[in-house]
């Protein structure tokens, strides 16, 4: 379940747990488009609209209702898709070519979720880790947090694409209190109880000599 006002991107139908209902569908490429979509021309919500559309083979006027509920509704309300800027019209009443037409793009939060989406592929790594980079320390508990997540981001994607969404699932849920800043004590109470076995397998690896580490590697090889 998800909280109330928060997003939908994980949200499955009842009878069928593993498909996701179509404003989640809808809310996932919103972000997956913004995320890789470089031209402000092409985040406008009849851009979004006719793009999601054609992917999907339906008419784009059919998708827009849709696209602006989400943006305005959900995705602009809950702080992960925020304005960019505004294009000049050419045409149409003069107040609204002096207003322009607004385009989107991805918050610092907008970005963690992407990186939880896995229709990014290996570019969720990349968002993530650049955004790691960039995103402010408070205290030195946070930094140690910082540098472990990159390390993870570049030797173990797969483990940091599982904490990462942990913690997305959990804020879609209303679990935790915004998915920035990233601290100790948030992650702690979502990942906690959810990465036994990585624990294990780090706290084992340092018990280990290079002759058994390396027979457990052989192992892992041949059933992988």
């Amino acid at each position: 379940m998800r909280s109330k006002q928060g997003i939908g991107i994980f949200d499955t139908f009842k009878s069928q747990d593993n498909k996701f209902t179509g404003e989640a569908r809808r809310q996932r490429e919103i972000i997956v488009h913004l995320a890789t979509e470089q031209s402000p021309e092409l985040r406008t919500r009849t851009s979004i609209a006719q793009i999601i559309a054609k992917k999907q083979g339906i008419l784009w006027q059919n998708m827009y209702s849709g696209i602006f509920r989400d943006l305005d509704e959900v995705l602009i309300p809950s702080g992960v898709v925020k304005e960019g800027g505004r294009l000049p019209l050419r045409r149409g009443p003069k107040a609204l070519q002096m207003e322009g037409v607004p385009f989107y793009e991805l918050s610092e939060s907008g970005l963690i979720v992407a990186s939880a989406l896995d229709e990014l592929g290996r570019f969720r790594m990349q968002i993530l880790e650049s955004l790691i980079k960039c995103v402010s320390i408070c205290n030195p508990d946070d930094e140690a947090v910082r540098q472990a997540m990159l390390l993870l981001v570049r030797f173990i994607p797969s483990f940091m694409g599982k904490i990462v969404n942990l913690y997305v699932r959990a804020y879609s849920a209303g679990l935790v209190n915004g998915v920035i800043p990233i601290d100790i004590k948030k992650l702690r109470s979502v990942v906690a109880s959810e990465i036994g076995i990585e624990k294990e397998i780090i706290d084992s690896s340092s018990r280990l000599g290079v002759k058994e580490l390396e027979i457990i590697k052989q192992f892992v090889d041949l059933i992988s």
